[in-house]
């Protein structure tokens, strides 16, 4: 079996930490490839060092002496390597790389937290060090060019039959460093398990897998053991942010499954993610609750819109115009609601409103704010009937008003808008409906 290993920064936050992913590489001959991610936090009180790199540019780019914070993120490092005896010579690139802070992009500056962490890593676990640089292959516009990397890997399996990576970047055409967005090193992870066409993708990070709810609003909610693909794009987007939501792409089309593990925990039996799971017999009705806060309604009202062409579409048009991506849009006969996230249009609303308000001369227009969203998702609901029912009864039951409901095509998911004070009673709730 082939295994691709990546650890997440809770993972590699310090000495212990290492430790562990020394055991637990230890303990299974086939992880054999490692993905790192930049050291996080050691205490709650602590700074992620990707977080101190970007406070680095921040520095520099308001004229302020960066030095003293570069020094925490080199004490950090050096803390790493005292502590195991290790003896990888990272002083002196350290050293040159705060000396270049000012002239290096913002990319390469934030990439050296995933390229000092691997480095030390490498060392110890006796592992070849491999730099992202040299694998994955980036187009300008941050897409992937799987067959370049998988190119650049076959040469890199030429003198390696195991090495560390470091997450979170690659090369463009042009020879630069290219970061993907935070959390990127799930993707590293994935892109890797894709082209070695591994058997297994695990992901190590801080928590035992996918919970049913946030344990932040729901006590003790259980462990999803068995997830789709499908089932974790939406509960990902919606907020449950163990995983990058994007991991799953570069990996689905050859169905290599995904264990997310916990580092601290290895004994648990995490949450294993797969393309399909015929359960629906008797498989449970949901898999998971997740939300957000933070959005408005735009709720347009044109009597007679059923038989107008090209009224949702102007409005569309507009918020196009604005760039503003689209949540929802239930509509009735004679309305439509545009459900958006609330800080992609908070300098501009007003102005979206009467371009709206121009291009289709609606009777009438409001925003509602602020709202939250519920998502209750679930591969076997669509097998089931009742399912919406137990949905009303129980926010009905809690007193919680429902703004709106959504449902997709696949029928995998309820979205439910929410007042915001009513979120976290609404997601106990249902939680206390469909998982009890």
């Amino acid at each position: 079996m082939l295994k691709i290993t990546k650890f997440g920064g809770s993972s590699c936050a310090s000495a212990e930490q290492f430790r562990k992913v020394k055991a637990i590489i230890e303990a299974d001959p086939s992880r054999r490839f490692v993905v790192i991610s930049a050291a996080g936090r050691k205490n709650p009180k602590d700074n992620k060092i990707t977080d101190l790199l970007y406070l680095c540019r921040a520095h520099v780019d308001y004229h302020v002496d960066y030095r003293p914070i570069f020094e925490i993120i080199r004490g950090r490092f050096l803390e790493i390597k005292h502590e195991l005896g290790l003896n990888t010579p990272i002083e002196d690139e350290l050293d040159a790389c705060a000396e270049k802070v000012p002239d290096l992009s913002v990319d390469e500056l934030v990439s050296r937290g995933e390229y000092f962490t691997s480095k030390l890593m490498a060392d110890f676990l006796g592992f070849p060090f491999v730099d992202a640089v040299d694998v994955v292959a980036m187009e300008f516009d941050g897409t992937f060019n799987i067959d370049k990397t998988t190119e650049n890997l076959k040469k890199v399996l030429e003198k390696n039959d195991r090495f560390v990576m470091p997450g979170f970047y690659g090369r463009t055409p042009d020879g630069a460093v290219k970061v993907m967005t935070r959390g990127g090193s799930d993707i590293s992870g994935s892109i890797l398990a894709r082209c070695l066409r591994a058997d297994l993708y695990e992901n190590w990070t801080d928590v035992s897998g996918f919970l049913m709810a946030d344990p932040r609003i729901v006590k003790d909610p259980k462990n999803i053991e068995r997830i789709t693909y499908a089932e974790l794009r939406e509960l990902s987007y919606m907020g449950a942010s163990v995983l990058h939501e994007d991991a799953i792409f570069p990996i689905r089309e050859y169905n290599i499954p995904i264990h997310v593990l916990n580092t601290n925990r290895p004994q648990d039996p995490g949450t294993l993610v797969l393309d399909k799971i015929d359960d629906e017999v008797d498989g449970p009705l949901i898999t998971g609750i997740a939300g957000k806060k933070g959005f408005l309604s735009i709720e347009v009202v044109k009597r007679n819109m059923s038989n107008m062409v090209g009224i949702v579409s102007g409005a569309l048009d507009v918020l196009r115009k604005y760039e503003v991506s689209i949540e929802h849009l239930p509509s009735g006969i004679d309305s439509f609601n545009i459900v958006l996230a609330k800080k992609d249009v908070e300098h501009n609303l007003y102005e979206i409103l009467a371009d709206i308000k121009e291009r289709i001369a609606p009777d009438s227009i409001r925003v509602t704010e602020p709202l939250a969203l519920i998502a209750i998702v679930g591969r076997n609901m669509n097998a089931r009937a009742g399912s919406s029912g137990k949905l009303f009864t129980a926010l009905g039951n809690a007193g919680v008003n429902i703004r709106m409901i959504s449902q997709g095509s696949s029928e995998i998911d309820i979205i439910v808008g929410v007042a915001n004070a009513d979120f976290d009673k609404a997601v106990r709730a249902l939680y206390q409906s469909f998982a009890r």
